[in-house]
């Protein structure tokens, strides 16, 4: 079930957020009034998780500031690559099949976060847990930020 969603556009350049993650990060704070939620009403992120060093610092800094509790993170796309526009739509399709049946799948060839990112990264093996309230970064190419909350039916 959608709660809620939010969208920014962070223009600063064609391929690369903003190295604070401010623009991206409204888009979640967005998402989450949207849906009515505070920050630790999150159980899971789906994190865009580009698997490139600006991108991921960015979205990992992002996530420490905005879900202090450190739920757990998946980022799918070491599974499936880069599906440019559609990227967002599978992402949020996994998200639901989430919190439909409790599984958070690890991050493809990740062993660890690395250690500047205080983040819960789910890794090697999936992690099986109910999960009634998820958020989806979507985070574009042109700087293009979508995110939506969603719970459990």
């Amino acid at each position: 079930l959608l709660a809620g969603a939010g969208a920014t556009t962070d223009a600063h350049h064609p391929t690369s957020p903003h190295p604070s993650g401010a623009v991206a990060q409204r888009a979640v704070e967005v998402a989450l009034r949207d849906a009515g939620w505070q920050s630790g009403d999150v159980e899971h992120v789906n994190a865009h998780g580009t698997s490139t060093p600006l991108n991921d610092a960015t979205e990992a800094a992002l996530i420490s500031r905005v879900y202090p509790h450190r739920p757990p993170v998946t980022a799918p796309k070491g599974v499936l690559g880069h599906c440019m526009g559609a990227a967002g739509a599978i992402e949020a399709g996994l998200t639901v099949l989430t919190l439909q049946h409790g599984v958070v799948p690890p991050i493809a060839n990740l062993d660890a976060p690395a250690v500047e990112f205080d983040i819960d990264c789910v890794t090697k093996q999936p992690l099986r847990q109910r999960i009634d309230r998820a958020v989806s970064h979507s985070f574009g190419f042109g700087g293009h930020n979508a995110v939506l909350a969603l719970q459990r039916a």
